[in-house]
C-alpha cells in the first residue's frame, strides 16, 4: 500500500505539445506494425501541456506512445497537465485489465509528482476505458484527488470540457471496421515468420496446396477474422474462428476430391478431413488474440472461453497432424 505522504523526492515537470512530429508519426507506424513493441513508451510523470496554471485540468494517461499522443493531440489550444502512469508500454484499456492502469499506480504517481503542490484543485480526469482498474473512492481516500471519468475517445475531450458532462455517444465504445482494421498489421508481423516456415515445410511434405492451406489458415485468423468479426455467427471468438476456418477450408476440401481423380476415395476423403481439422483449429487459435482488443469480450468471459476451447483446438489440430502423417503411408 502506497500512501500520499510516503514519497518526498522533488517533483519533476516535463513539457509537451499537442503537435505530432514526423518522428511521432513514424513511431505510430512502427507501433501499429508491432515493430520493437516494448520501445513505444513515454517516461512516466507529470507533463505540462501549453501554459497551464494551478487551476488547469489534470488528465491521466498510459505511458504507451499511442495513448499519450492521442490525448495530447486532441487537446490543441487547451492548457493543462497530463499525469502519465507507468503501464509498461500498454494502452489504457489493456493496462486497466492487467492492473497497471489502476489505483496503486495513480496514488504513487500523484505522490511522486507532488501534484497537490502543482494544482489548487483536487480532480483527475481519467479516460473511461481506464475505469475497470481504478477504485475511485480509494484514490480519493489515499491521494486527496477525486476521479472524474472523461469520454471514451480523446477526440471528444474539447467538447466534453465545456460542460464536463458526457453525452451517450461519448460514453459509447465503438468497434468500427476502421478500428478493427488497424489491428491487422501487428498480427501479420507476428505471424508472418511462423506462417512462412510452416508453408515451406508443408510444401516439401505435401506440395503447393498444403503450403497454401497453411497460409490461408493464418491469414484468416490474423487478418480476415477482425474484419468480419461482427458478422460471424456464434457469441465467442473460438467458435467464430472455427466457423471462419471451416469456410476457408471448403475450397481445399473440394480440391481433395476434384484435384486427384486418380486417387482412391479413402485417400481423397482423408485429405479432405485433414484440411477440415487443421485449418479451423489454426484460425480459431489465432482468433483468440483479438479477445483483448474488442468490445465483444470481458476478462471472465475470455478466461472461460480459453479453458473451454483451447483443449478442443489442440485435439483437433493434433488429430489433423496424425491424419496427415498417416496419409503419407497410404497409397
Amino acid at each position: 500500500m502506497i500512501e500520499i505522504g510516503s514519497i518526498t523526492s522533488a517533483p519533476q515537470l516535463h513539457t509537451t505539445t499537442s503537435r505530432l512530429s514526423p518522428a511521432d508519426r513514424r513511431d505510430h507506424f512502427l507501433a501499429r506494425a508491432g515493430v520493437k513493441r516494448s520501445s513505444h513508451v513515454v517516461e512516466p510523470g507529470l507533463y505540462a501541456l501549453g501554459n497551464p496554471t494551478p487551476d488547469s485540468p489534470v488528465f491521466v494517461s498510459a505511458n504507451y506512445t499511442l495513448s499519450f499522443d492521442a490525448l495530447r493531440s486532441s487537446l490543441a489550444g487547451i492548457d493543462g497537465y497530463i499525469l502519465v502512469l507507468d503501464t509498461h508500454g500498454i494502452n489504457v484499456w489493456c493496462a486497466a485489465g492487467k492492473g497497471t492502469f489502476g489505483t496503486e499506480e495513480i496514488v504513487l504517481r500523484v505522490a511522486a509528482t507532488r501534484l497537490n503542490q502543482v494544482v489548487r484543485h483536487r480532480k483527475l480526469i481519467l479516460p473511461q476505458l481506464g475505469a475497470p482498474g481504478v477504485a475511485a473512492h480509494e484514490v480519493k481516500k489515499r491521494s486527496g484527488f477525486w476521479v472524474e471519468y472523461g469520454p471514451v475517445r480523446a477526440a471528444d475531450l474539447p467538447e466534453y470540457l465545456k460542460t464536463h458532462t458526457a453525452t451517450p455517444e461519448m460514453r459509447k465504445v465503438q468497434s468500427t471496421l476502421r478500428d478493427r482494421a488497424v489491428l491487422v498489421p501487428v498480427e501479420l508481423v507476428q505471424t508472418f515468420l511462423p506462417m512462412l516456415v510452416a508453408a515451406l515445410v508443408l510444401y516439401f511434405l505435401g506440395g503447393w496446396v498444403s503450403a497454401l492451406a497453411a497460409v490461408a489458415a493464418v491469414l484468416a485468423g490474423s487478418a480476415l477474422f477482425p474484419l468480419l468479426l461482427p458478422w460471424l455467427p456464434t457469441h465467442n471468438f473460438s467458435t467464430k474462428g472455427f466457423f471462419l476456418g471451416g469456410l476457408v477450408a471448403v475450397p481445399f476440401v473440394l480440391y481433395a476430391f476434384l484435384g486427384h481423380p486418380g486417387w482412391a476415395w479413402y485417400r481423397q476423403a482423408g485429405q479432405a478431413l485433414e484440411f477440415l481439422l487443421l485449418i479451423p483449429a489454426v484460425t480459431a487459435f489465432l482468433a483468440l488474440n483479438f479477445t483483448g482488443s474488442s468490445t465483444f469480450t470481458s476478462r471472465t468471459g475470455v478466461r472461460r472461453e480459453m479453458f473451454a476451447y483451447i483443449p478442443a483446438m489442440a485435439w483437433t489440430f493434433g488429430s489433423g497432424v496424425l491424419l496427415a502423417v498417416g496419409l503419407i503411408f497410404v497409397r
